[in-house]
């Protein structure tokens, strides 16, 4: 064997160890790294029109910072006071038997005595039970959830630090980092842009229109809700953004059920008003937004979000509902880039 290949085996194994090195150092900080990633991409476009005005990059960088701690982070922790608030309240309510008890109670009694559904001999008492446990498991999670965050303020506040910190150079550098990376890659030109392109066009597409719109769905319905006098709107209207990022089911597994229950109350302009209202603007919200908010971009199939979105929350956490279908995206740009290249080697042969 030669001395020079010697060399190159031992570079690329020297490179190799001080990569792994260096990205388990990266490794505790993964989630901060990963959200000011996305934070960045989906605020870039901003930073580059006001840059173009300003012509100072530290400065646009801070005036888009000081938008997203506004817009998003600000609004998210109002969001997560009054998220505990009302977990408190809904969990006293089941254990107290108060408002959302009774309602489950009524609900019961409708249906044991309804002569559609009395032939299927419901037992009260099971079900009663179930949807107790149900509610309690929700706001029990929300609460345990912030507890943790609570009872690890420091660490917690360290953390936001450094995504606040980080979110800063991805926002003002985060194109050069990108195309850095891509250029390293071997693939020529060619490639290094189309991969580049095809991935900024599908993951911006899954971002902007899956969690944006499940965002203005959620908060949709978590109004809706308030205005109709349902307990813990904003409980509701979380969970309805969570299962409107999921393709296929969407916020009407809450939605719908909530405008039968009001009917089967007594209310029956209440709960009609709920149905027309999900089915007219919520459902169908995404039809005007998506188009707006992703234009001409590529969007992944369904399936494809379906799939990688359960995947990503099984196997990430919450962060999951973004970074399964970041993967989905990358996955598809190069296998797009792979089809190309076969076909142009097919057809020189």
């Amino acid at each position: 064997m030669e001395f020079s290949n010697i060399r190159n085996y031992l570079f690329l194994a020297l490179l190799t160890i001080a990569s792994i090195l260096f990205l388990s150092l990266l490794k505790p900080f993964a989630y901060v790294i990963f959200w000011a990633a996305v934070l960045a991409a989906i605020f870039y476009p901003f930073y580059r029109r006001l840059n173009a005005k300003l012509d100072h990059a530290n400065l646009s960088a801070l005036i888009i910072l000081i938008l997203i701690l506004l817009i998003i982070i600000l609004p998210v922790a109002i969001i997560g006071t009054l998220l505990v608030s009302q977990s408190l309240d809904v969990y006293s309510s089941i254990a107290n038997n108060g408002q959302l008890g009774t309602w489950i109670q009524e609900v019961a009694g409708w249906l044991r005595h309804n002569p559609i559904t009395e032939r299927l001999q419901i037992d009260d008492a099971f079900w009663i039970q179930k949807f107790s446990e149900m509610a309690q498991f929700l706001t029990g999670w929300f609460l345990n959830f912030a507890s943790a965050i609570t009872q690890n303020s420091v660490k917690f506040f360290a953390l936001f630090f450094m995504m606040v910190y980080a979110l800063f150079f991805f926002v003002r550098d985060g194109e050069k980092f990108l195309r850095s990376i891509m250029h390293l890659c071997p693939l020529g030109d060619k490639y290094e842009k189309q991969l580049y392109d095809k991935f900024v066009a599908t993951a911006g597409a899954t971002l902007k229109g899956g969690l944006i719109v499940a965002v203005v769905q959620g908060t949709l319905g978590g109004v809706m809700f308030a205005l109709a006098g349902i307990p813990a709107p904003i409980i509701w209207g979380v969970i309805m953004t969570v299962l409107s990022m999921i393709p296929g089911i969407g916020s009407f597994l809450i939605w719908l059920p909530a405008g039968i229950v009001m009917i089967i109350l007594g209310h029956i302009f209440i709960g009609v008003s709920i149905i027309l209202f999900g089915a007219l603007v919520i459902s169908t919200i995404d039809n005007f937004l998506r188009p707006i908010l992703i234009g001409k971009s590529v969007a992944l199939h369904p399936l494809i979000i379906f799939f990688s979105t359960l995947g990503g929350l099984v196997v990430f956490g919450p962060s999951g509902f973004v970074a399964g279908p970041i993967i989905a995206a990358l996955f598809v740009a190069f296998w797009d880039m792979y089809e190309e290249y076969y076909r142009t080697e097919l057809n020189k042969n």
